[in-house]
């Protein structure tokens, strides 16, 4: 398995990075979602490889086969994981597509690197712009709900995983392209995860607010967000990306559940190959 080596974050430590890198052409990188891996991906990277890019994905610190720290999963860090990735493969004229949580990276990267070296960006079920219910938020998620789920992620993390990988597809009205074994191949690529880079990970997206940071996404953006996504609500995340992102084209799939990218995959494909193509 190919690594990339971070730069060292504050003095600590250097941290591997495991990657997949398929085809040729204009570099799209992937970025995962809590709490699974660059696995997740499987129906897309065939597609955009097909479809004559290059496609990276690879697994946040602490997830699928990279390196698990004890320190540093806050935003910045994680931006500062994907810019050694694009500066150690040389990519240039990139397409950062950020799933979920994924989003976040996505975002801090372009506030805190610019536009250098990323062409366009896609925000697919993400976090962005704020998950917490505040009273400038009132759509998003309520803090009592975000606290228990960091307890349970704490107390009975593998459980806790289980159920949420049902409400992660919407599971009772998907069971026709979610099956028993994709739900347990799910729930056994996260819970093999680092059960702090869980909780860590989860923390930041709970509670980071990227509004203020949506003026710093000056490249072409496709927003794609399920209009039944349980886990992120649409009115809290795609609806304001989509109206806060100056040059922003927005996907709303119809019944689609968070995980959107298996579910809904066909859509999800057409709608991301056609921006990639544009």
């Amino acid at each position: 398995m190919p690594f990339i080596e971070t730069e060292d974050i504050q003095k600590d430590e250097n941290v591997y990075l495991n990657y997949q890198d398929s085809g040729e052409g204009q570099p799209v990188i992937l970025i995962h979602g809590w709490p699974l891996s660059h696995k997740m991906w499987e129906n897309q990277v065939q597609a955009i490889v097909n479809a004559g890019f290059r496609c990276i994905a690879y697994d946040r610190r602490g997830f699928g086969d990279s390196d698990r720290p004890y320190l540093h999963y806050d935003y910045s860090s994680l931006a500062q994981d994907l810019r050694a990735i694009i500066e150690q493969l040389n990519l240039r004229n990139c397409i950062l597509v950020g799933f979920s949580m994924g989003g976040g990276e996505v975002v801090r990267y372009l506030s805190m690197f610019g536009n250098d070296r990323v062409a366009k960006a896609v925000l697919i079920s993400s976090i962005i712009p704020m998950v917490k219910q505040t009273d400038d938020n009132p759509d998003g998620v309520p803090e009592d709900k975000l606290d228990e789920i960091m307890e349970a992620i704490k107390t009975k993390r593998v459980t806790f995983l289980a159920e949420f990988g049902k409400l992660f597809y919407n599971y009772t009205d998907n069971k026709d392209t979610v099956t028993e074994e994709l739900l347990q191949y799910d729930w056994q690529i996260a819970s093999a995860a680092s059960p702090h880079a869980t909780v860590e990970t989860a923390k930041a997206w709970a509670n980071t607010d990227f509004r203020s940071e949506l003026g710093n996404v000056r490249v072409p953006t496709l927003v794609i967000h399920g209009d039944a996504d349980q886990i992120v609500p649409i009115k809290t995340s795609g609806e304001q990306a989509a109206e806060g992102i100056r040059n922003s084209t927005y996907v709303v799939i119809e019944n689609g559940p968070h995980g959107i990218f298996l579910t809904h995959k066909e859509e999800v494909n057409t709608a991301l190959l056609d921006f990639l193509r544009r």
